[in-house]
């Protein structure tokens, strides 16, 4: 046996002294191993709109329905089915609804009970009852292990689990109990949640989807450039901050920042109304997105605020790029190519008309220096956003479960594309000097962000700080995947012609199998069953595009979350069910509102667009965890045969010491 090997057994003989001890390990992780994989559910672009994303966060994309048929066929109505549903989703609100009608409580609080238990029951059975334990909530954690365990040295099972709900009844702890069997349930029914992207800008609720994503119990999170663009503005790059309050004030989302994080916008509507007092801001170039009802004089003030935060962004971006000439972006230095005299502006040699030509804060010498005013009135919102606890939480959980990419069970990740040249070859890209492309472009830009918060060498710590706005905005950004960003044209320029923003040919090559597959092996995925999975950019759903695409290799879940997308895509977003049947990918309508499904049994709408089945059942031992399971099991193996051979002496118990 190798040296370093036998060193690693030592260590491992810590944990298992004995041969018996070792060797029940092992019947443990093969028991493991032949249990169905757990469901794996993944989300894209939910853009902020927290009541879609948390409903279908509680309904696992039907996973809980589905559930909810298994276990009762036909022996319930689909009315009663519905009502079952509600509660397991929104258990609180259905008790105090059902109470202003139902004359019986106890009773309908003991037949909802028995429902929920075998409902936990069939969720509960492909994983091991350690698994379970882990999960209880710890004041009922021993009561449900005995509602949803088999005992078969119970003679009177029903009398037993009779006296068990009526104890819980009398005791008045049933809406508890419901509430806390409910949660099980819902984590139970989805073992692990991939959100590929975009968490970030366009609807309202961000900072409540972070909030229920800290509580989550197993996640991983792949950045999307929205989402970069906010952690850049959490380390005080001011070009980000910039950009994401110019992104709330255009989507009509002010109220997340002032309230969801306490950011105060005095500093922009102090500067705002002064700079801007007789500027009128054409309702049509700084509108916002949204159906707030406003008072003329509050709209007043937001036009004149989205003005002054558009044209501080518009100079910082022109300081990064000017100051990072490799980012390659000059053609985005347009400030400079405005004829301020004439109010217009030449761009790919065509001259146009602007829709706006007060500039009284740029400066046509040098047009991208701030005004004292103007870097005044970001120092503030950089001290705000670095000392927003509840932003910066927020941000070390998109540290800790987030990542470029990921790799998980046979499946690709990622949020916008891998920037290919016109030939399907990988696009090599300039990042501070050094070309990177394929899944070394994807390392670099995460160690860069990383380094933004972490590092403790200023100059790279600046340099990861920067880039995270490159990698918001710019072209051969992975994350964005565009020619440019055509803020500027749409504010500007009344000619739609330039305001389209060329997507990078990876979004046709794509549909080619063998692009699909160089990726993949790019990336370490081989044989069947393997997949690209990535969002980014919505799926027309109305034009016919479809989601799957290159003979299933690759599906894009960006349907159309946010509200602003619904009308071009024709649903409200894509989710994706991964079990140990295959994947299901699933089509959602509009979801009303929270109280619509608890009043009225509402769920959201969902439509199964693909089914892709596998041949047999996947177990644990078919997926990466079961990879390391079995890796464990040949280490013990070796450990026992150490033990036999006398190459490690074990321990008995009489030789542990007691402290």
């Amino acid at each position: 046996m190798e040296k370093n090997h036998l060193h690693y057994l030592e260590q491992l003989s810590e944990q298992y002294p004995t041969i018996s001890k070792a060797s029940a390990e092992i019947i443990n992780l093969q028991a493991i191993l032949n249990l169905p994989k757990g469901t794996e559910h993944f989300l894209s672009d939910i853009h902020g709109e927290y009541e879609a994303f948390s409903h279908v966060l509680k309904n696992g994309s039907g996973a809980v329905r589905k559930k909810i048929d298994d276990v009762f066929g036909r022996s319930l109505s689909e009315a009663d089915k519905a009502v079952l549903a509600t509660i397991i989703y929104y258990p609180r609100e259905k008790i105090e609804l059902v109470k202003k009608t139902e004359e019986d409580m106890d009773s309908w609080y003991k037949v909802t009970l028995y429902r929920l238990i075998e409902v936990c029951k069939t969720v509960s059975s492909k994983y091991t009852r350690s698994k379970v334990r882990k999960m209880l909530p710890p004041d009922f954690a021993y009561i449900i292990e005995e509602l949803i365990t088999e005992k078969p040295e119970v003679l009177n099972k029903e009398a037993y689990y009779d006296a068990i709900v009526d104890t819980i009844v009398n005791l008045g702890q049933t809406e508890e109990f419901i509430l806390e069997l409910a949660t099980l349930i819902q984590h139970l029914a989805v073992d692990h949640l991939h959100i590929i992207g975009d968490i970030y800008d366009r609807g309202p609720g961000a900072h409540l989807i972070m909030d229920r994503l800290m509580k989550y119990h197993s996640l991983d999170i792949q950045w999307g450039n929205h989402d970069i663009i906010w952690m850049g503005a959490a380390v005080g790059q001011l070009a980000c901050i910039a950009t994401v309050i110019r992104n709330s004030i255009r989507y009509d989302n002010l109220d997340m920042i002032e309230e969801g994080y306490g950011i105060n916008m005095l500093p922009l509507a102090t500067f705002a109304m002064s700079t801007y007092a007789d500027d009128p801001c054409d309702i049509f170039v700084f509108k916002q997105l949204g159906d707030a009802t406003r008072t003329v004089s509050e709209s007043s003030l937001i036009r004149k605020m989205h003005k002054a935060i558009s044209i501080i962004r518009f100079k910082l971006e022109g300081q990064l790029i000017k100051k990072w000439p490799e980012y390659g972006m000059q053609d985005r230095l347009l400030l400079e190519k405005i004829d301020y005299e004439h109010g217009t502006i030449e761009l790919d040699g065509e001259v146009y008309p602007l829709r706006d030509c007060n500039f009284p804060t740029v400066d046509p010498e040098n047009p991208y220096q701030l005004t004292e005013e103007e870097l005044a009135v970001m120092m503030r919102f950089r001290s705000s956003f670095l000392h927003c606890d509840k932003l910066q939480k927020h941000m070390r959980l998109m540290l800790k479960k987030g990542n470029m990419y990921k790799v998980y069970n046979g499946n690709l990740l990622y949020h916008g594309s891998v920037p290919l040249n016109e030939d399907g070859t990988f696009r090599k890209v300039n990042i501070y000097g050094t070309e990177y492309w394929g899944r070394e472009l994807f390392d670099v830009l995460e160690s860069y962000v990383r380094k933004a918060f972490f590092s403790t060498d200023m100059k790279e710590k600046e340099k990861g700080a920067d880039l995270m706005w490159y990698i918001w905005t710019a072209p051969y950004s992975p994350l964005y995947g565009r020619k440019k960003m055509a803020t500027f044209e749409r504010y500007y320029i009344d000619c739609p012609d330039t305001w389209v923003e060329p997507k990078n040919c990876y979004y046709e090559l794509i549909n080619q199998p063998q692009i699909a597959e160089m990726i993949l092996h790019e990336f370490g995925l081989y044989g069947k069953n393997i997949h690209i999975i990535n969002g980014h950019v919505p799926v027309h759903r109305l034009k016919g595009e479809s989601p799957v695409k290159c003979d299933g290799k690759v599906i894009i879940i960006d349907g159309g979350f946010s509200r602003t997308y619904r009308k071009r895509t024709g649903i409200a977003g894509y989710t994706l069910i991964f079990n140990s049947y295959g994947l299901t990918l699933t089509a959602h309508d509009p979801f009303e509102s929270a109280e619509t499904a608890v009043k009225d049994g509402v769920d959201i709408v969902s439509r199964r667009e693909a089914v892709e089945l596998v041949d047999r059942r996947i177990l644990v031992g078919d997926t990466d965890v079961g990879k390391r399971m079995k890796e464990r099991i040949r280490d013990l193996r070796d450990l026992i045969s150490a033990y036999q051979e006398g190459a490690l002496p074990e321990l008995e118990s009489s030789n542990y010491i007691v402290y």
